[in-house]
């Protein structure tokens, strides 16, 4: 299981004392003003903190009791997940005048002696109680107490009942997504990130984009999940924000890792791993491979999207339902995500754009699905390559440097 990360630690503790409302001070990047200069005038956007403000009555907010009722008392039988923030339980909750059906739910109880802790559960309730997009997690409520028992922060979300991206690529015991299916969740995963990036008066950077972030519901819509790591991107002029690395081995773009500068760019690059995981059907990393094929990127060099050999990274389940030119404009797609200079890389907005194109290629016929010769001229490989280029992405290579520490 790959781990989140912290490169540097933050010097800046942030005081916990006997505060339970989900508050926080964006602390990470130095005159840190809102306010910018406009044709003379000065034009004020919203923080996340403040546009939280106005929204969180939307947020249910629950006692420690209602959500340890609704878990049987956190059953180890009711547990469907854990990662660096703490466990994740499978409950009930009853409506808010305490009438009608229960609702199943997720709810995910912090461990105060995790990687994570309150700064980033605090960040999950701002950032989620202000997004609302379809392929973003939805969050219910959430429980801050502090009492003799220390301190407890839960968060509710919707219950997606087919678990995660990562689970059906990697977890031979859960049924394979199908070639159509794959498109459509990263499609969806995409609009989420645009809408992240372009979709509000401030930007979102979502840092942790990975397969195991992407949650699936029971009509395998995907949606975003785990904004801990979350946080405002760069306002005016600036190109990006200073902040201590942070992300999961693997995925974290590699001047961010070096540099600790993060921009939107940053989770594009996140974005092309994610699609080779799902072209090829490998994690980014895997230990138990051979030296040469433990890391994605550099395995995948060896198959390049124009070449002849390109089909021997496909993964093996879906073999023969895939649709060639796709999956080649999909890996050029990677590649751009990928390159080594984050100005080369596309927008969130042309990558939904050129998947919604790969979407096409594949609904165009099922002579294309079936296709096994890869001795064609790669006409269509190459009209890809123009249409990037048209895009003003920048070129293609596979010439990745691989930064991720181990």
């Amino acid at each position: 299981m790959l781990k989140c990360f912290t490169i540097f630690k933050d010097k800046s503790k942030s005081r916990r004392g006997g505060r339970s409302a989900p508050e926080m001070r964006n602390k990470e990047t130095s005159g840190n003003n809102r306010a910018t200069k406009s044709t003379g005038s000065i034009s004020y956007s919203k923080s996340i903190p403040e546009m939280y403000r106005e929204k969180h009555h939307n947020l249910r907010v629950f006692s420690p009791s209602e959500l340890k009722e609704a878990t049987n008392g956190f059953s180890r039988l009711l547990k469907i997940g854990e990662g660096g923030f703490g466990s994740v339980y499978k409950g009930r909750i009853r409506p808010p005048d305490g009438h009608g059906d229960t609702m199943i739910v997720a709810i995910k109880k912090l461990n105060t002696q995790g990687l994570q802790g309150h700064k980033e559960w605090v960040a999950e309730v701002q950032f989620l109680g202000v997004l609302d997009h379809p392929s973003l997690v939805k969050l219910i409520g959430y429980c801050a107490a502090d009492g003799e028992r220390g301190i407890q922060r839960l968060l509710v979300y919707e219950y997606m009942q087919n678990k995660s991206l990562e689970d059906h690529l990697f977890n031979r015991a859960v049924p394979t997504i199908p070639w159509k299916t794959r498109l459509q969740i990263i499609l969806g995963a995409a609009q989420g990130m645009m809408y992240l990036h372009e979709g509000l008066e401030v930007q979102v950077i979502y840092r942790d984009f990975k397969s195991s972030n992407v949650l699936l519901d029971k009509d395998f819509n995907p949606k975003l999940s785990d904004f801990g790591l979350a946080r405002e991107g760069p306002e005016g002029d600036r190109s990006h924000v200073s902040t201590a690395p942070v992300g999961t081995y693997g995925y974290a773009a590699p001047e961010y890792v070096e540099t600790g500068h993060l921009s939107s760019k940053s989770d594009v690059y996140s974005f092309g791993v994610v699609l080779y995981e799902l072209l090829s059907g490998r994690r980014a990393i895997e230990r138990n491979r051979p030296v040469m094929e433990q890391k994605l990127l550099d395995w995948v060099k060896q198959f390049p999207a124009d070449g002849r050999n390109f089909s021997m990274i496909i993964d093996p389940r879906i073999l023969n339902q895939y649709a060639p030119t796709a999956a080649r404009r999909m890996a050029k797609l990677a590649d751009s995500c990928l390159s080594k200079n984050p100005n080369n890389r596309p927008t969130m907005n042309q990558v939904v754009e050129i998947l919604q194109q790969s979407l096409q290629d594949s609904e165009s016929g099922t002579s294309t699905l079936l296709r096994t010769s890869e001795s064609s001229t790669f006409n269509d490989i190459v009209a890809s390559d123009k249409h990037l280029k048209k895009m003003g992405v920048g070129p293609s290579t596979r010439q990745i440097p691989i930064a991720q520490r181990t």
